[in-house]
């Protein structure tokens, strides 16, 4: 009897045994999962009346956002359906359930109309921000064209934790409800512009100590005080990008564009 038929039945048995296991191939979708839970629950926790709570599960959305993709990575597991259903959890995480947050907690009802609407535009500027990621690269190294939706989301959650802990010491914030809305604007325009937005997947932890110690500085600073440290990096992240954008115009030093085939990171 011919051997041949036996011996490319167990090279393909060889073959599939030689795939990442099974348990984790599915560990990036789960990772995925929990975070469209936690952009879920911020949406529902919003409309109880419970702000922080909300806000809590906005920054969870964004560490499984920023974990699923590297464990893609890790497990060899990358594929297009991974791309598109973290695109979709992400909508809700970070396009609808800061919104909501916005809404609810900055009294933005009481605006009327102009109140939804600006709680819609910056759903609708997440949602195309993340597309455009899903379809079209940065043009340039280590940037992200336009603010990343989980930043500006996260921007929302703390700036609600934020204004708990000034309560807390007895100051509180009575900020116009116009002004919420604004910022909510603002925040939506700036995540559809072209402005570059450094990203940190171009750190260097491994072979950069100061890299190294700046990182374990800012993490001490968060476990501290998230509620003001985070609220203070969002800030100086978000201005970052306009900032840096109009001084490299003004002193003629531009970025170095990429050619065509680019990057792919976190939207």
């Amino acid at each position: 009897m011919d051997p041949a038929p036996e011996k490319r039945r167990f090279r393909r048995r060889g073959r599939r045994r030689s795939g990442p296991p099974r348990g984790l191939y599915l560990l990036p979708h789960l990772v995925t999962t929990t975070g469209l839970f936690f952009g879920f629950f911020a949406i529902i926790q919003a409309f109880a009346g419970k702000p922080d709570l909300a806000a809590l599960g906005i920054i969870l959305a964004g560490v499984c956002d920023g974990l699923d993709g590297r464990l893609a990575r890790i497990a060899h597991s990358s594929s297009r359906f991974g791309v598109e259903y973290d695109s979709i959890a992400d909508t809700v995480s970070f396009a609808v359930a800061p919104a909501m947050l916005a809404f609810a907690a900055g009294n933005l009802e009481i605006l009327g109309r102009t109140g939804w609407v600006m709680a819609f535009l910056f759903t609708a500027c997440a949602a195309l921000r993340l597309a455009r990621f899903n379809v079209a690269a940065s043009q340039y190294r280590g940037r992200f064209e336009g603010l990343p939706s989980p930043a500006a989301a996260c921007m929302v959650a703390s700036a609600t934790w934020f204004g708990s802990f000034m309560a807390e010491l007895g100051m509180p914030l009575v900020i116009p409800e116009a002004f919420v809305a604004g910022c909510m604007a603002v925040l939506g325009l700036l995540m559809v512009t072209a402005i570059p937005y450094r990203s940190g997947k171009e750190m260097d932890l491994r072979h950069s100590y100061g890299t190294l110690v700046f990182v374990l500085f800012v993490l001490a600073l968060v476990v501290v005080e998230p509620s003001v440290s985070l609220f203070v990096i969002g800030l100086v992240y978000i201005a970052s990008g306009p900032v840096e954008w109009m001084w490299r115009r003004r002193t003629g030093n531009p970025l170095e564009k990429l050619e065509p085939a680019s990057e792919a990171g976190s939207g």
